[in-house]
């Protein structure tokens, strides 16, 4: 018998990473190819022309495994009976605003998508927050979890550790097939602290590959928390396609187990690992079991340089929530 179908939500749809993101997910590349999948595409009512048009392309494209495509300006319709949200649209950083004024404008977003995956998704639905600021959004949409877990409601550093791994792959001349054990702590913004002192390289440690330590300890860390500014200075727009190919590769791994000796990063839910306070939408390297529930890697030694970094991008995100704390209920 074949296998019925999972239900797969995505705001921003019509958007630049939106439209990157539909098509893989159509294509299996979150759920295997034997999955089928029912795609609920969110846009805003202004977007509606451009959403028809996704989902006409998507129609055209004739993807076996998808059973339904339902374009939608509702969000109770969209999130309805949905085992898989990825939130994608947000409101982007204008010219002249202050981070409060993004932080609270989105928040008002994600407090009603909040409560319309609560009462309309899946008890068991997995969320994952792509729009930025995406830590402090996921925080704002899980205070609204009566119903629904609030520890599966989890933001994007996936793609913060495929540019660390690329970088590193890149001054060492290896794949970055080559490259494990490469995580991501602290908020998707500059303070975030790719830890390249665990990374292997072709099983070695990376630090014995590499042997200039000043590039790790400064260009590098730079070149992965400045990305995103580079990658608009250099094309006009900022990066769609590598963030949503990021977005497959949480999702996916989120929902199979992790091989031996990897790590995956994710912006999970604190429970005061390493001395970050808890509640915090806080990026750690994690590890996922066979029932999809991901575990925070223990025993990692941090050296006084790592601490400080972990330390300071938890202050920052210890800032956004102080600015938000009157819509976490």
């Amino acid at each position: 018998m074949s296998k019925q179908p999972l239900r797969v939500a995505i705001t921003g749809a019509a958007g630049q990473i939106g439209y990157s993101l539909v098509f893989p997910v159509a294509a299996g590349q979150i759920f295997g190819p034997d999955q089928p999948v029912i795609l609920q595409l969110l846009e805003l009512p202004v977007a509606q022309q451009a959403l028809e048009g996704v989902k006409m392309e998507l129609q055209d494209a004739a993807y076996p495994l998808v059973h339904d495509i339902i374009a939608t300006d509702s969000a109770d319709t969209a999130f309805g009976d949905a085992d898989l949200v990825l939130l994608v649209g947000s409101k982007p950083r204008g010219p002249g605003m202050e981070r409060a004024d993004l932080l609270r404008d989105n928040g008002k977003i994600f407090i009603g998508q909040g409560r319309a995956i609560d009462a309309n998704a899946k008890v068991g639905v997995k969320v994952l927050v792509v729009g930025n600021p995406c830590n402090t959004n996921s925080l704002i949409a899980r205070a609204q979890a009566r119903r629904t877990h609030p520890a599966n409601y989890t933001a994007m550093t996936r793609l913060d550790q495929n540019r660390a791994k690329a970088q590193l792959a890149a001054k060492a001349g290896a794949r970055v097939a080559d490259v494990t054990r490469m995580g991501i702590w602290g908020n998707h913004s500059p303070t975030m602290y790719p830890d390249f002192t665990h990374a292997l390289i072709g099983g070695r440690n990376a630090t014995d590959v590499i042997t200039d330590h000043a590039w790790l300890d400064g260009p590098f860390i730079k070149t992965v928390q400045q990305r995103g500014k580079a990658i608009i200075d250099a094309r006009g727009k900022s990066s769609a396609a590598s963030a949503a190919w990021a977005a497959i590769d949480h999702a996916r791994d989120w929902h199979r187990p992790t091989p031996a000796g990897e790590w995956v990063s994710m912006a999970i839910q604190s429970t005061g690992d390493y001395g970050v306070p808890e509640g915090l939408t806080f990026s750690y390297p994690c590890t996922v079991d066979a029932d999809g529930q991901y575990h925070v890697v223990q025993g990692i030694e941090l050296d006084a340089a790592s601490q400080a970094r972990i330390k300071a991008s938890a202050d920052e995100l210890v800032e956004e929530r102080d600015l938000v704390k009157e819509m976490l209920g």
